[in-house]
């Protein structure tokens, strides 16, 4: 129960590790809003966790979308200790077919998504000196092949991680992000393009336990872990969670 008495907003909860989030922070004692555009499946997802959580739909790319969720943690709670932003889309495809309209979707959602919700919770986070939890990505530390947007706005994450943990540790808010390498999810179990080296980019993938992905209970420990006190003294880290994709 590390985050007993702690109110949190998750963003896109409806599946993998944003559901993966929601569930731990709630059973680590947290009250916590949940958002994602699948508005029907936060709302079940909030019924199967119980008193503990609020669903709204959120739109991520949308700032007044994004003020608003904070603003519902704030109006039934009273205030915001933690963030994590988890929603995203993923994007594999060759450079030369990455027209401008997937390019603005990815960049729209994983990283100016990002900047909407850092950007409302903040006078609420200083408030209660609380912190930032953002999912970046392997990617965001190495190239991935045919994943030029989803890299290019997870370094922007990781990014905005470093610029906002400087700018506001006199404040006493912590800002860090998580960088996964394969999980086992909703949104990575999408047949990739069959126009792709597909085992280029799997050459890339973790080197523990055979190269097995991991589950999105595995990247929730440690937002987790993260959001809680035990983190007090990190800020401004890009923690890897790869099963050492990026130690080498």
């Amino acid at each position: 129960m590390r985050l007993e008495g702690k109110i949190a907003v998750v963003t896109g909860a409806a599946s993998g590790i944003g559901l993966a989030v929601a569930k731990r922070l709630a059973a680590e004692g947290a009250k916590i809003i949940i958002g994602d555009r699948n508005a029907d499946g936060v709302e079940e997802v909030a019924a199967a966790i119980g008193q503990a959580a609020t669903a709204i739909a959120l739109d991520v790319a949308d700032e007044n979308s994004c003020k608003a969720i904070v603003d519902r943690a704030v109006s039934l709670h009273g205030g915001l200790d933690i963030l994590c932003n988890i929603a995203g889309v993923l994007d594999f495809g060759r450079f030369a077919e990455v027209d401008r309209t997937r390019w603005d979707r990815v960049i729209s959602v994983n990283l100016t998504g990002v900047y909407h919700m850092c950007h409302a919770a903040m006078p609420h986070l200083i408030e209660r000196r609380g912190n930032i939890v953002n999912m970046a990505s392997a990617a965001g530390l190495v190239g991935v092949p045919y994943n030029s947007a989803y890299t290019a706005s997870k370094h922007g994450v990781v990014g905005l991680t470093r610029a906002l943990a400087l700018e506001f540790s006199k404040e006493g808010v912590r800002v860090n992000a998580i960088c996964p390498g394969g999980v086992n999810t909703p949104m990575v179990q999408q047949a990739p393009p069959e126009n792709i080296d597909w085992q280029m980019v799997m050459r890339s993938a973790s080197w523990l336990d055979g190269g097995a992905m991991a589950m999105p209970e595995d990247i929730a420990d440690s937002v987790a872990f993260l959001a809680s006190a035990e983190a007090k003294r990190i800020t401004g880290v890009a923690l890897s969670v790869d099963g050492g994709q990026t130690a080498g």
